[in-house]
């Protein structure tokens, strides 16, 4: 009788890189880091405080909610804690303690575990806690008036606020190597550009996150102020200004390719960053807040699903003979 051996096989993939979603998470935290060191450097205790409460509390909501729900604690994914270090780097320094524990239970309750948590999110988190905070208490969000007893040596003080109701000309004291340095007024970690490009050229080439997104984005960020500046000079400002004030960097690095809400295949990447560039320049120059990032990130996330269905000719004739 022949000897009969039962092999046990598991289901695909059968070989693994040695990589995890916690490894991903930790180093995005490590590329955020630069801008936030210089966002502490100019703001000081106050912002370490800010920063100290939404980590913590981002944590924390995530551990109560999944003890309610009797889910796994995936804490140590690192999801939760980048989740309260990116909503902390777009607020203002000085802002009520309330405030950032109630956006970070929106982030995690709302925009993250309500879907059934980590990759089930068809919105980024931290776009929903700030967009929340944005619509309910605005006065709370306007890096002026919360900033009113800090003292800079630039003026206006956030810029975009300038462009928004005085028009170009208004800011033409501001020069595209002080906006790179930090020179100019917001959150916590959006103002030092060139800490949040160094932080993004480093996840793109270890392919933490896709250049497409990240390069589509500024790019229609750059086409479409470069239109404007062009049909009237002295209303509108420039492509350069636009790219490098407000949440632009910070959005197109951090925010919009987060996973979950970002398209997976090579044309929706492209089609999905320059929507949104296009509709960050539209809402800073014609619509009602000043600066469009956030709302612009907000809707390209609900048309991700139909644009992530587009697909080129040439793929589908590949998969046809396939």
């Amino acid at each position: 009788m022949p000897n009969r051996m039962k092999l046990t096989v598991s289901h695909a993939p059968f070989w693994h890189a040695g990589s995890s979603v916690s490894v991903k998470y930790y180093h995005i935290i490590g590329a955020a880091m630069i801008a936030v060191i210089a966002g502490l450097l100019q703001y000081g205790i106050p912002a370490l405080a800010v920063i100290a409460l939404s980590v913590g509390s981002a944590m924390i909501w995530e551990a109560l909610f999944n003890y309610i729900a009797k889910r796994p604690i995936t804490l140590d994914d690192g999801n939760a804690a980048l989740i309260g270090l990116l909503f902390a780097m777009l607020l203002p320094a000085v802002i009520p303690w309330w405030v950032v524990i109630t956006g970070t239970f929106v982030a995690i309750v709302i925009g993250k575990q309500i879907y059934g948590g980590l990759g089930a999110n068809p919105f980024n988190p931290v776009i929903v806690g700030y967009a929340i905070l944005l619509i309910s208490w605005p006065g709370h969000l306007d890096y002026n008036a919360a900033l009113v007893d800090y003292n800079f040596d630039f003026s206006p003080y956030y810029p975009l606020a300038a462009a928004k109701f005085q028009g170009a000309v208004a800011v033409q004291d501001f020069s595209i190597t002080g906006l790179l340095l930090g020179r100019q007024v917001g959150g916590i970690g959006t103002g030092f550009g060139i800490g949040l490009i160094i932080g993004g050229a480093y996840l793109i080439a270890r392919g933490f996150i896709r250049w497409e997104i990240s390069a589509s984005f500024l790019a229609g960020i750059l086409v479409t102020a470069f239109l404007y500046n062009l049909s009237n000079p002295e209303l509108y400002a420039g492509p350069g200004f636009h790219l490098f004030t407000g949440m632009s960097l910070i959005g197109a690095i951090f925010l919009a390719t987060e996973d979950s809400s970002s398209p997976v295949n090579f044309v929706p990447m492209l089609i999905y960053g320059a929507l949104g560039g296009i509709l960050t320049v539209l809402i800073r120059n014609i619509g009602m807040h000043v600066d469009g990032v956030i709302f612009a990130i907000l809707i390209i996330n609900l048309v991700n699903p139909i644009v992530d269905k587009i697909r080129t000719k040439a793929k589908k004739r590949v998969m046809n003979y396939a």
